[in-house]
């Protein structure tokens, strides 16, 4: 069976790379930043060193129309890391959400007036899901999670130049 595959690109607008890297590199932070996330916590290891566990939860998906109390979650595993070229991979050990084999990269990519990041997927082909739905779940997630990394960046600027 063919797998999935996706990508989600998010641009932002006076923010350099090197900013933003920091803030995607806490592998066990990611509640900071991804909009449905509630929480983010170490399971094993150091954050942001390959093999590290975290476990996630809180999020809804867009095919969880019930209203179960059960929120969904998902224990992660760093798999590579690159600071130099800015980018990591991770996959999706267990959870509850039906994800199979699902692997993906997340890049910080420098561009003319800030910064992008780029999260590519693949994850073998989910029940209940289209490919749309996952598309649209990373896909405004990542732009939820530009936007609060742009505003956080702008207010530490501005607390820098007082």
């Amino acid at each position: 069976m063919a797998k999935w595959e996706g990508k989600a690109y998010a641009k932002l607008v006076g923010c350099a790379a090197e900013q933003v890297w920091p803030l995607l590199q806490d592998f066990f932070g990611l509640d900071k930043w991804f909009p449905t996330l509630t929480t983010c916590l170490p399971v094993k290891g150091v954050s942001g060193k390959p093999g590290c566990i975290r476990f996630c939860s809180g999020f809804k998906t867009p095919v969880d129309g019930s209203n179960k109390e059960a929120m969904n979650w998902t224990k992660q595993k760093l798999l590579s890391i690159d600071p130099n070229e800015m980018v990591f991979s991770y996959s999706i050990e267990e959870g509850n959400v039906g994800f199979d084999s699902y692997v993906s990269t997340v890049k910080v990519l420098p561009e003319e007036q800030g910064c992008a990041i780029e999260w590519k997927y693949e994850v073998k082909p989910v029940e209940g899901w289209r490919l749309e739905d996952l598309d649209f779940f990373i896909s405004s997630g990542l732009q939820v999670m530009a936007r609060r990394m742009e505003a956080a960046l702008q207010l530490f600027q501005a607390s820098m130049d007082q």
